[in-house]
């Protein structure tokens, strides 16, 4: 009566044992089907919004490889970032504070000035009462001689009219060491001119690219020791470029 519990219990692992290990049909062997009931990845773990989250790594979209670097971030317009050889890349967008740097000033023209020429007056017996006024470039650049003269005479409160008929038509422009001239005509011939007084000093101002606009610092050439007559038909003419041009002769 004791053997019988020992047979029934042999035969009872026997068969557990034989439902535990099944033949594969595909000819590789047995299987363990236990074990198969253990998925190889972890699972996909819904997030709480309800979507799917990816465990880290295990993607190959923006991620990346797992183990690989970072791409490098992409320069932003206008702004310094690297090329693709390893180089530095500027550029001249939203993204810099500053543009790009002017050329530099050497060769640019400027306009003519106090501080760039030197200027002289001298009266002149042909035409008739009239007063020479020469401008030499005495800068490193060209510049320009942009309308005509401004005249002063001491403590005048009055500027001469320029003679439109002397306007020339273009720019008069002096490379360095080359002069420009003016005219003025100091009284009338006829004498109709009035409220006649000696000049003693003479202060020339010069404009910008707009008329009756400021083109930087102005000069006060020397006068005749006799100082110069000028009266109501003082008037100044247009730059230009010769002497003769300027004079009408």
């Amino acid at each position: 009566m004791t053997r019988t519990p020992r047979r029934l219990v042999g035969a009872a692992v026997a068969v557990v044992a034989a439902l535990a290990l099944t033949a594969c049909q595909d000819g590789t062997g047995l299987k363990d089907e236990g074990a198969a009931a253990v998925s190889t990845a972890p699972s996909a773990a819904p997030s709480a919004n309800g979507a799917t989250s990816t465990p880290q790594g295990a993607g190959s979209g923006a991620q990346g490889t797992p183990g690989a670097p970072d791409p490098a971030p992409a320069a932003s317009a206008g702004g310094t970032g690297t090329g693709a050889n390893g180089g530095v890349r500027t550029g001249t967008g939203p993204g810099n504070a500053k543009g790009p740097s002017e050329p530099a000033a050497e060769g640019k023209r400027v306009l003519c000035n106090g501080s760039n020429t030197t200027v002289t007056v001298q009266p002149v017996s042909r035409p008739l009462n009239h007063l020479l006024i020469t401008v030499k470039n005495t800068g490193s650049k060209p510049c320009d001689l942009t309308y005509h003269p401004v005249l002063r005479f001491d403590e005048m409160q009055w500027a001469p009219a320029a003679r439109k008929e002397t306007q020339p038509q273009a720019v008069v422009s002096l490379a360095p060491g080359r002069s420009g001239y003016a005219a003025a005509l100091l009284s009338a011939a006829d004498g109709s001119g009035e409220g006649g007084t000696t000049g003693r000093r003479l202060t020339v101002a010069f404009q910008g690219m707009t008329p009756n606009s400021s083109g930087g610092a102005s000069a006060t050439p020397s006068l005749p020791a006799a100082g110069v007559h000028y009266d109501s038909s003082l008037t100044v003419g247009y730059w230009q470029q010769t002497v003769e041009d300027a004079l009408g002769s």
